[in-house]
């Protein structure tokens, strides 16, 4: 048997005990459940370009800026927070736009424009960090994204307003991000009128059983009001950029009024675009050239996803509000109607497929008295009406205004509105009250997905988004560490004191030899 002694003589002794303290960890910290993975890919082109892929946007008053419009634009889909060792980045050949209708004609009156710019630090290492990062500065942030912002304003051309603004890094682990979230406070930059804004990587905040919904309409426990989901979003990241604005800076009447009114509503959507030409070259480089194309659309949530056919979800990327005419027999006629009448026959209510007026003025017009201007032209936009603050509206409520909260969707859309059970309860007819051709009946007033909140709690300041999932501690890491990887992992200088240790011992070995040998 070898002697504790001789364990420390060897440099043994600290390596055995930090394997037998990590396999403990690590028999302790196992995971008890799996995550399942899908997508919120709505088109078939641009599921084949995350980067340029819009997955949500936000639009809301928030309590501690009651004077400020927020937006929140998400893009590149369901990121894997340990997806190293090419993190996740903006593009640099991809325009990012926030578009703002103020007078409800379908056509965008102020526009927020984003683009990003790369640079690597050391192309000889393919490490994104080259140490811990521990401010936007550090040099051993290896890739690295700064960004301007652009305004324009009615028939105006884009105004730089903001240049060479950092992104803070992807939240990689504890030794190469050891305290993430103060670096990320670093990426918050006041803008010129009193805004802010900040870009940069985010938990994804959408909460959605996207296996179920897409396994025909599937609800794992119905109704659906009361849990039971699984959401496939949860452990997921994003990227997101976060605007606020002052109120006035976005109306048509330049005013801000805690009184509701059609002149205080805006209509708010994502554009997201690239050069119509890319050549590939043979060095893999490449050169992106020509005018602009619009790739990307997204204003109310899940519309692209379940209204529009297959057939049209492309075209209605690259459309424009204004053109929207050619989607309003989709909305009238609801394909999902169809589905939730097959699947849940003699369970449902039997809901109304054609004639659908009701959700024309959920998502095409906005509800009058609520989020409808004046002499509105119906298309597509997430409607938000500014004179209603959150100071009016008493306690959150998930289901926004179906539950009675104006505050929430579809009159804009908070972090926390639960749109995916409001959409299934609009197109079910189960509103709580009459609408259009909807009279309201159970269950289909209590349909859901059983998925009712986001994974981690949102922040009650600016970005608002939760801080991104780490990929060393990702929920997704379910398998165990073998006992052996895990000890010599956590007990890193327990390996340097073996190297010590081997060669201490083996110098006096050697000394001890050449004394007998004298």
């Amino acid at each position: 048997m070898i002697s504790k002694k001789r364990l420390v003589t060897l440099g043994l002794l600290p390596v055995l005990t930090g394997i037998a303290a990590a396999s403990l960890v690590a028999i302790g910290s196992r995971p008890s459940q799996s995550s399942e993975a899908s997508s919120h890919r709505e088109a078939p082109a641009i599921s084949g370009d995350p980067l340029a892929d819009a997955t949500d946007t936000y639009a809301f008053i928030a309590p501690d800026a009651p004077d400020k419009l927020t937006l929140v634009g998400n893009w590149i889909p369901l990121e894997e927070p340990a997806g190293g060792p090419n993190f996740y980045n903006f593009g640099d050949d991809v325009t990012y736009d926030f578009d703002i209708d103020n007078n409800g004609d379908a056509k965008e009156d102020v526009v927020y424009r984003f683009k990003f710019h790369t640079q690597v630090l050391d192309p000889t290492t393919f490490l994104y960090a080259t140490g811990p990062i521990t401010s936007l500065d550090d040099p051993n942030f290896n890739i690295r994204q700064s960004y301007d912002v652009y305004r324009k304003e009615g028939r105006g051309g884009f105004q730089l307003i903001a240049s060479n603004l950092r992104t803070p890094p992807n939240n990689i682990g504890p030794t190469s991000t050891p305290d993430y979230d103060s670096v990320a406070a670093q990426a918050i930059y006041a803008l010129p009128g009193g805004g802010k804004v900040f870009a940069g990587q985010r938990d994804d905040p959408f909460f959605v059983d996207l296996g179920a919904v897409f396994d025909l309409a599937t609800i794992r426990q119905l109704p659906g009001n009361n849990g039971g989901g699984i959401d496939n979003v949860a452990g997921f990241n994003t990227n997101s950029i976060v605007l606020q604005v002052p109120v006035a800076s976005v109306t048509a009447c330049k005013c801000d009024s805690a009184t509701p009114s059609p002149e205080m509503v805006v209509g708010v959507w994502t554009e997201t675009y690239r050069n119509k030409v890319t050549v590939l070259k043979r060095d893999g480089s490449q050169n992106n050239n020509g005018p602009l194309v619009q790739v990307s659309r997204l204003g109310n949530p899940l519309v692209n996803e379940v209204v529009i056919p297959l057939a049209k979800k492309d075209a209605f990327n690259a459309s424009k509000p204004k053109d929207d005419a050619q989607f309003g027999p989709f909305v009238l006629h609801s394909d999902l109607a169809q589905k939730l009448n097959a699947v849940y026959s003699g369970i449902v209510t039997p809901i109304p497929e054609d004639n659908r007026t009701d959700l024309a003025t959920v998502f095409l017009t906005g509800i009058p008295g609520l989020n409808q201007p004046a002499d509105v032209k119906p298309s597509e936009q997430l409607r938000i009406n500014l004179g209603i603050k959150p100071a009016s509206c008493g306690p959150v409520k998930r289901l926004g205004v179906i539950a009675g909260d104006n505050c929430g969707f579809p009159n804009g859309r908070r972090l926390a509105d639960d749109s995916t059970d409001v959409e299934i309860r609009a197109v079910a007819c189960g509103y709580g009250f009459n609408l259009g051709p909807c009279v309201d009946s159970a269950p289909n007033n209590l349909l859901g997905d059983g998925v009712d909140q986001n994974d981690k709690p949102f922040l009650t300041s600016f970005p608002y988004v939760a801080s991104p999932w780490s990929g060393f501690a990702s929920p997704h890491n379910t398998s165990p560490v073998p006992p052996l990887m895990a000890g010599i992992g956590a007990g890193s200088a327990a390996v340097l004191a073996l190297v010590l240790g081997s060669a201490i011992a083996g110098r006096i070995r050697r000394r001890k030899a050449t004394e007998v040998a004298a």
